[in-house]
């Protein structure tokens, strides 16, 4: 029992001590661009602050219990994605950056999709016996279909805001059958390009080092990895299926169902500490008084 609470204790320490570090960090960030002047940027990290929320919500609201591993790789993702990928340019100043933040998104909405089938299967009104090969095919396809609607809101945002969030790719070869001058289905080949002339009513626009590809490169990458981190969680989701539910290292990656005992000490918890917080500012105003 002692080393249960032990085990607990180190969970909400580990998460927590994360959750406040990078709390602070983001609300440091976001004084600093206010005065600065950048007030999208300061936009960015109230939606960052309200995104470390959801680790709370799922556990208070939806009475899902997320292991300390994911937890702190949710936290770590957003952190990532939006204070140093958007207000630091990672995206652009760091090679990979998108790349890694795609795959791990992948893997970690095979996760959610896992768990949501997980937990459909154990109610009593939703019992369905699957095999662990569909379970994680339907985690697996939940997260692509997560990951096509997010390349569609990015070309959605490009296109009505001209946000560029589909990174352009600058090639040194084009193939396409646009530039065949006959017309027919056969494509034309220019290599070894060194720069691109835009002509436009105020004068030419020179891009150096090759042509420019708008998005779609970029779109296609980021579908790839998210595949690629899909299937790599699928699998460990149907191991921990087979298993039936043992595996440390598994376990660190799929959230739970709480049981109505732990339903039940939660909400004793949030009831003493609201009670105590209560007792605190009636003791702390009668002393005014």
């Amino acid at each position: 029992m002692k080393s249960e609470n032990k085990k607990h204790n180190l969970k909400i320490n580990a998460s927590a001590v994360v959750y406040i570090i990078l709390r602070i960090m983001v609300i440091a960030v976001m004084i600093i661009q206010f005065f600065h002047g950048n007030y999208s940027n300061v936009f960015i990290c109230l939606l960052t602050l309200i995104l470390f929320l959801i680790p709370v919500i799922a556990d208070h609201n939806l009475n899902i219990k997320l292991p300390t591993t994911l937890e702190i790789i949710i936290l770590l993702f957003i952190f990532s994605a939006e204070i140093l990928g958007e207000i630091h340019s990672f995206y652009v100043r760091i090679p990979y950056w998108d790349t890694v933040l795609h795959t791990i998104n992948g893997f970690m909405m095979a996760a959610i999709g896992f768990t949501m089938i997980d937990i459909l299967n154990q109610h009593p009104k939703f019992h369905i016996s699957m095999s662990p090969v569909f379970v994680a095919f339907t985690a697996f396809c939940f997260s692509m279909t997560i990951g096509v609607v997010w390349e569609f809101f990015e070309f959605g945002m490009d296109q009505l805001f001209l946000t560029d969030m589909q990174k352009d790719t600058l090639f040194s070869a084009v193939s396409s059958v646009y530039l065949n001058p006959d017309g027919v289905n056969d494509t034309v080949m220019v290599e070894g390009i060194t720069e691109t002339v835009i002509k436009t009513a105020s004068g030419d626009v020179i891009i150096p080092g090759g042509y420019l590809d708008v998005g779609i490169y970029d779109t296609m990458k980021d579908l790839l990895v998210n595949c690629a981190g899909a299937l790599i969680f699928s699998a460990i989701g149907a191991v921990y299926i087979k298993n039936r539910g043992r595996g440390k290292f598994a376990s660190r990656f799929i959230p739970q169902l709480k049981t109505p005992e732990e339903i039940r000490k939660s909400r004793q918890l949030r009831r003493e500490f609201i009670a105590e917080r209560r007792a605190k500012k009636a003791a702390k105003h009668k002393k005014k008084g």
